[in-house]
């Protein structure tokens, strides 16, 4: 290739997204290309600008990159064809208990069956190409979400009837995974993230660790200027509390995230819902792009603009789950003229189209007719179609996919290797190793908290006042009865406290929680990925914590065992600290809102506390909730500073002569007359017991307390792995909670 030079200098960062295309284009039209044999013409994708914007301002040909074509050898485009046909699904209701029975109207076409079952999806059929998209339009209610998720593979089998097919084989669930991506209706996303770094992780999750870091920054540009967010590259998504990018700026993020990877299929569940008319524009500008790059893009949609409609290229309409028009935009008049309601000239097909639907609704016959009507035009359409165009040889889905990674899309990892019809595909499941997805997981989750220090803030707060209230209130505690019963009740306090201060972790999963469902089900990374990474960048800060605690308390209350029992304490802190913020973790995958989650945290640690041996011993407990002791988090934290306290090297006394008399009946009487009470007990029990004989040692307060079980060590031990027990219970929830599909 000779030595080129552009003939405009390239753009500046403010310039706008069609500057950046045309720039693009003229350093193409520098390359000289030879001649392809193509079958369709189509926009470049992601992969051949880069590669075609690299040549043109290098000297010497660049290394190809990853899965881009080889621009000196042929290669036949391979057109993708999604087909539909006969899908129906079907819920059942349940039974609402009425005092009164209410009469409904049903119209035939959304009928509930006398079984209790309703018709979400009634026998829809169709397909989509690659560059073109495929809207779903309707009111709400009439089957627009449920025939995506259909699409997408988020319904179970056992449910959905009919067939989905992608250039005519039936399309595994794995291989769907790797090459198509759903963008939700609502934008989930990092608020403290910037546009850039949230493109860059999603980056770095979903292509492969053989692609280097420069030219996965090199795709993350070229993303952004495709989607037109330069101006908002380094500003925060933001939320109710930081302010951001606009809805359609966050709107446009949330595609990117799921394109990143270039899929061959793009699902969109209303992307410009909540948008104003220009920014919905953009988005579905933008989706344009993706299609003509070599995508198939379907989308629901509610109502579209006259602008918009401009852009789509295949429309279908729902009623009650009823296919009531399926075409182009542009024969939606002759369809409608035909059908006995013409357009008027100067109003918005697709609104005439959604007002004369909702007006059949209403009627007693409902849409039936319009629904009848469709199928005798659709078939009058297969028909003329099938006169003009004669059946070309379709190429098998894994020819397809070959070729489309020989372009450059679908950069996950997958490679095609073999020669014609013997090509197969390798697609990973994965796109990179367990340990890498576990630093990307781990470096965004702490740059996202980083950016929020008042929660951390907050939590060591209100960790730091509880222990200066504590270190306070049993402030140098002497080694007299009373200080017995105080020991006892400060551990019991303190124990009890390092689990509930960890209910605050009940939110940080229920609001990623989407996220994860979302990137999960596409495979961005591993669900067990997700739960080790979460537990270690989760220590730091319970060391944190439970140092501050220990060093708060463990002096001011005057405890024993010296620097070898402010160790030992410090790790019984940070085990419970561990096994409290597991079980809040593993809580938050059970349920699905923050109060529920608070109420069962709370109820749960009061049982734990009830059952830990403080309020009653185990020996005193009823045998048919002793279980319920050995399964209390808090016992064995609790028994373990007990024995740290009161089981030392060098015993302590706790109890001395005339203190045996304190707290009972005779505690009030002069000491004189308790002295003389000693003398008689020691003539009849045969033994000298003067005022200073030592009757209550460490050892009896254990015993006292029931605690002769397990020794300090083994408590600490078990605490922690009940801490690893419930991330394993968390893992679990994850895998068979988060399916992400409909039943």
């Amino acid at each position: 290739m000779s030595h080129l030079t552009p003939s405009s200098p390239p753009p500046q960062p403010n310039t706008t997204l069609d500057d950046r295309l045309s720039f693009f284009n003229q350093s193409m039209d520098l390359v000289q290309l030879p001649n392809l044999p193509t079958t369709r013409t189509r926009s470049r994708t992601l992969a051949d600008l880069l590669k075609r914007v690299q040549d043109a301002q290098t000297d010497t040909p660049p290394a190809p990159p990853h899965h881009v074509l080889d621009l000196s050898s042929s290669s036949t485009i391979h057109p993708f064809v999604l087909s539909f046909s006969n899908l129906t699904y079907s819920v059942k209701l349940r039974r609402k208990f009425t005092f009164f029975p209410a009469t409904t109207v049903s119209s035939p076409d959304h009928e509930t069956k006398p079984n209790g079952t309703k018709t979400l999806l009634n026998d829809i059929s169709g397909e989509a190409r690659d560059g073109e998209i495929m809207a779903v339009l309707g009111a709400s209610g009439s089957g627009k979400s449920t025939l995506i998720d259909a699409l997408a593979n988020r319904i179970s089998k056992e449910s959905l009837k009919g067939t989905v097919t992608l250039n005519g084989d039936v399309l595994n669930s794995s291989v769907l995974k790797v090459i198509s991506a759903y963008v939700m209706q609502d934008d989930l996303l990092f608020p403290m993230l910037t546009v850039e770094e949230t493109l860059m992780f999603a980056a770095e999750f979903r292509l492969p660790r053989s692609l280097s870091k420069s030219k996965k920054k090199a795709r993350v540009q070229a993303l952004i200027d495709q989607l037109g967010l330069r101006s908002a590259a380094s500003t925060i998504i933001g939320d109710e509390g930081h302010r951001g990018v606009s809805g359609g700026e966050r709107r446009r993020v949330s595609i990117g995230i799921d394109i990143i990877h270039d899929p061959i299929v793009l699902f969109l569940d209303e992307p410009t819902s909540g948008l104003d008319s220009t920014s919905a524009f953009m988005v579905v500008k933008v989706l344009q792009r993706i299609a003509q790059s070599g995508s198939i893009v379907i989308m629901s949609i509610h109502q579209p603009s006259y602008r918009i409609l401009g852009l789509l290229d295949h429309m279908i309409f729902l009623s009650h789950g009823n296919t009531v028009y399926s075409g182009s935009p542009a024969n939606l008049p002759a369809f409608f003229s035909e059908f006995g309601h013409p357009i008027p000239e100067n109003e918005n097909r697709t609104e005439f189209a959604l007002d004369l639907i909702r007006e059949l609704e209403e009627e007693p016959g409902g849409t039936k007719s319009l629904v009848d009507f469709n199928k005798s035009w659709q078939l009058k359409e297969k028909n003329s179609d099938q006169a003009q165009n004669e059946p070309k040889n379709k190429p098998s889905l894994k020819d397809a996919i070959s070729a489309s990674i020989s372009r450059g899309k679908l950069v996950s990892g997958a490679n095609g290797n073999g020669n014609n019809s013997t090509a197969v595909v390798s697609v990973p499941a994965f796109a990179n190793p367990f340990w890498m997805e576990m630093a990307v997981i781990g470096k965004r989750s702490l740059r996202n908290s980083w950016r929020m220090p008042e929660l951390f803030g907050i939590r060591l707060g209100a960790v730091l006042v509880t222990g200066t209230i504590l270190a306070t209130i049993f402030w140098h505690l002497d080694d007299s009865p009373k200080g017995v019963q105080e020991r006892v009740g400060f551990f019991a306090f303190a124990m009890s406290t390092t689990f509930y201060t960890c209910a605050e972790a009940i939110p940080v999963f229920l609001q990623e929680r989407y996220i994860f469902m979302r990137e999960t089900a596409y495979n961005a990374y591993r669900r067990s990925s997700y739960v080790l990474s979460h537990a270690i960048i989760s220590l730091p800060s319970l060391l944190f914590l439970s140092f501050a605690f220990a060093a708060t308390t463990f002096w001011a209350v005057g405890l024993a065992g010296g620097s070898s029992g402010f160790v030992f304490y410090f790790l019984v802190i940070v085990a419970s600290f561990w096994a409290g913020s597991s079980f809040v973790t593993f809580l938050s995958g059970v349920v699905s809102h923050v109060m529920i989650g608070f109420t069962v945290v709370v109820a749960i640690l009061a049982y734990f506390l009830l059952f830990s041996g403080f309020f009653i011993s185990r020996d005193r407990i009823p045998p048919y909730w002793v279980w319920f002791h050995y399964l209390s988090l808090v016992k064995y934290p609790y028994e373990g500073v007990l024995q740290n306290e009161f089981d030392v090297n060098s015993p302590r006394c706790f109890v001395r002569g005339i203190q045996m008399f304190d707290n009972t009946p005779l505690g009030m009487v002069p000491e004189t007359l308790k002295v003389e009470l000693l003398k008689s007990m020691s003539n009849t029990l045969g033994m000298n017991i003067s005022r200073s004989t030592c009757v209550i040692t460490g050892a009896d307060v254990l015993k006292q307390q029931g605690i002769t079980q397990l020794s300090k060590w083994s408590c600490l031990w078990i605490t922690v792995a009940w801490g690893f027990f419930f991330r394993f219970l968390f893992y679990l929830t994850l895998l068979f909670g988060s399916k992400n599909k409909r039943m």
